[in-house]
């Protein structure tokens, strides 16, 4: 596993042609989990809304789409493009999404993420724990269906 250095920066509707990128190359299309650029528009007008971009010299790689309400925040999306996995760009994202809640006083984030979905051995090793499960829930190109999992964890 290469560790390059992992660029981290606040990000914006500047960034919406490299989170589409990201996304069209990150998130498998059997499973529709990719959001729309109007979707991505719509949650950074929301309050309480942050994106962090990830770049490895220079070139954005990953994000993270968070929205924090009172003392709890949601990870609502993130992506690592293909090419930058194993470098620790997720591991990087999630622990600046971290020190963002800690920052903005909050206590806990959840995030949702489906069954057999590679990332959840990140979040585990990331201190994440499973609290729900809608079963059934994803629903592949083929037909098949997966669980969503409810993950958590608590903010230091």
């Amino acid at each position: 596993m290469s560790t390059a250095a992992v660029d981290l920066r606040e990000g914006d509707v500047r960034d919406l042609d490299r989170i589409d990128r990201i996304m069209a190359d990150a998130f498998d299309p059997r499973w529709g989990e990719a959001w729309t650029r109007n979707q991505v528009i719509g949650i950074l007008a929301v309050p309480g809304v942050w994106l962090t971009i990830a770049e490895l010299n220079g070139v954005a790689v990953g994000f993270a789409l968070t929205r924090g309400v009172l003392d709890e925040a949601e990870l609502l999306l993130l992506a690592v493009a293909p090419e930058a996995r194993r470098r620790g760009v997720g591991a990087a994202l999630l622990r600046a999404v971290m020190a963002d809640c800690a920052t903005r006083k909050i206590s806990r984030i959840h995030l949702e993420v489906r069954a057999g979905n590679d990332a959840i051995k990140l979040y585990s090793s990331s201190g994440f724990s499973k609290i729900g499960e809608r079963r059934d829930y994803y629903r592949g190109v083929d037909g098949r269906t997966y669980s969503a999992l409810t993950l958590h964890r608590k903010i230091a």
